[in-house]
């Protein structure tokens, strides 16, 4: 397959490749490249052999899966590869996650934030909210997924009960792109509004559409919503760390 940010080529292109034999950087590089062409059976192999030498499982996901999504991320916005070559490789990553997250749950790592996503109610459109889910827990998020349909009683059950960061909201019919104010609004109602970060996406949307129904951001791909989600859990992480200092300043005033 082409990459025109891919880290080179397969070390090997026979199929018959002993994954074990490979170093453990050669190894890495091997399953960036096969994340990148969707083969998660490869992947689970992977991760189970780093986990063997002693790996952390944060470091297999960090090193191993995290980077190679994000050299798939790369190629996807700059149209080296479609929607559906970035699901098999999707795919394949969840294969590699479905290994290391309970063992990330029992070692406490930290993780890039919690993400609740759902399509509007009303759409039942899910192929592009499918691929942001799967893009931004590649990324290290944790993502909920609430499904179709979802009324915002839905949605604000769900933020209070996964503890959320963000809410990503998708609607690819215009008749439904509405109800996403429908949501921010009763979350102003309700005096939650400022505790998430709230992105938006759907074909149909563009940036001025975002900002009328009060979102945080429009993103039009899910390269571009992993990117917007790192960026601003980064900035409200940043502010919460200020504010606790100003306030450790004060007290100590």
């Amino acid at each position: 397959m082409p990459g025109g940010s891919r880290q080179g080529d397969s070390i090997m292109a026979d199929d018959d490749l002993d994954l074990s034999t490979l170093p453990d950087d050669e190894l890495v590089a091997q399953m960036h490249d096969d994340l990148y062409d969707g083969l998660k059976e490869e992947i689970e192999e992977g991760v189970n052999l780093l986990l063997g030498r002693g790996w952390t499982p944060y470091k297999v996901l960090t090193e191993a899966l995290v980077e190679g999504m994000r050299i798939v991320g790369i190629d996807f916005r700059d149209g080296i590869l479609f929607v559906p070559e970035v699901l098999m490789a999707a795919n394949a990553m969840k294969g590699g996650m479905y290994i290391l997250r309970p063992l990330l749950a029992e070692t406490g790592a930290e993780k890039m934030g919690t993400v609740v996503i759902g399509t509007v109610k009303g759409d039942i459109h899910d192929i592009g909210k499918n691929l942001v889910g799967m893009m931004l827990e590649g990324a290290g998020f944790e993502v909920f997924d609430i499904g179709i349909n979802t009324p915002v009683e839905e949605y604000l059950e769900a933020l209070e009960k996964h503890d959320a960061d963000i809410l990503g909201m998708s609607a690819l019919l215009t008749t439904t792109m509405p109800y996403m104010k429908v949501v921010v609004d009763k979350m102003k109602e309700k005096g939650i509004r400022n505790d998430y970060i709230v992105l938006v996406g759907g074909a149909p949307l563009n940036e001025e559409f975002a900002n009328s129904v009060g979102a945080d951001a429009y993103c039009r791909d899910a390269a571009v919503a992993v990117e917007t989600a790192k960026q601003m859990m980064a900035s409200r992480q940043g502010s919460v760390a200020a504010r606790m200092k100003a306030d450790a300043a004060a007290a100590g005033a």
